[in-house]
């Protein structure tokens, strides 16, 4: 080649799609001071663009190599992640956040389902075998929910008017300044649940939060999802995200299929929810606009 082996073919239309997916030489300066060239050539297949900038921002942010970010897209994590789930201009606005600020939000953190690679874990285990599956493997579970969690404790005592409790396990989430308690279900998500886990929230906020710290969050890894329950108890005004891990990831186009279908499923609840909104604010706004009709007084005969 004239201008060298940098410059062949495939290169070249490297070069050219870089340029199509990356107009703005502000982010490109920004992203280049933290990504090399092998890690755009695995970002710029990828058609959406939402996709695109969360794999790059998470890139930056968590400082991955290039295996790990083909490992994440790999594994789907932008489907998995919550933000997934939102409007698209909420998405955009989540990312943006990340990028010019660094500031992280919870549903750039939380995924659903979690896939736990854990070697061991097959026919009939028990909670504590989960427990403990994650803990011989603490760093790919870490790897896993994000590099920003740090581990704090397992089995963590929790003392309630003389009565004790065990939190699974607990870990810190650095850029959030936040601690997360998680607790293993081995079967459906219940309604029960959610009291036990706003118990350990709660006492965590009184007794472990430090100054400067935001209140912790809870995390309920289940075997099952019961998304209605999910839906009913409104646990994200509770600070609370339930998920379902997979002991054996599935086949990637099963996977894929049931990732979409949640997300289409999610936005539509929000767009229907978004909808209901405006037309009670309309509604509300007419009546309270209306003027107050006066009663006619009725001649006395």
């Amino acid at each position: 080649m004239e201008y060298g082996r940098g410059f062949g073919r495939r290169n070249l239309f490297q070069m050219i799609r870089f340029a199509e997916v990356y107009p703005d030489g502000e982010i490109v300066a920004a992203l280049t001071r933290e990504l090399s060239w092998s890690h755009f050539v695995e970002l710029i297949p990828l058609e959406d663009s939402l996709k695109r900038d969360f794999y790059a921002e998470m890139c930056r942010i968590e400082r991955w190599n290039v295996r790990t970010l083909r490992h994440k897209i790999g594994h789907l994590l932008y489907e998995r992640t919550a933000v997934s789930k939102k409007p698209k201009e909420l998405i955009a606005a989540d990312l943006a956040a990340l990028r010019d600020e660094d500031r992280m939000t919870p549903d750039l953190v939380f995924r659903d389902p979690y896939l736990l690679d854990c070697p061991g874990l097959t026919g009939v285990y028990l909670e504590k075998d989960v427990e403990q599956a994650i803990l011989r493997e603490l760093e790919g579970f870490i790897l896993e929910l994000g590099d920003d969690f740090a581990f704090v404790a397992r089995q963590k005592r929790i003392c309630v008017d003389n009565e004790n409790y065990y939190l699974d396990l607990l870990f810190y989430h650095r850029r959030l300044r936040r601690l997360v308690a998680i607790e293993l279900k081995l079967g459906t998500f219940q309604a029960a649940d959610k009291g036990q886990m706003e118990l350990y929230l709660r006492w965590l906020e009184e007794h472990d939060m430090r100054p400067g710290e935001e209140p912790p969050l809870g995390l309920i890894l289940c075997a099952e999802k019961s998304e209605e329950h999910v839906e009913l108890l409104q646990l994200d005004k509770s600070g609370i995200r339930v998920a379902q891990y997979l002991t054996e990831l599935p086949p990637r186009e099963l996977l894929e299929k049931t990732l979409h279908g949640a997300i289409l499923r999610a936005r539509e609840r929000l767009t229907v929810a978004e909808r209901g909104n405006v037309t009670e604010t309309k509604t509300h706004a007419r009546t309270s606009a209306s003027p107050r009709r006066t009663p006619k007084k009725r001649p006395r005969g």
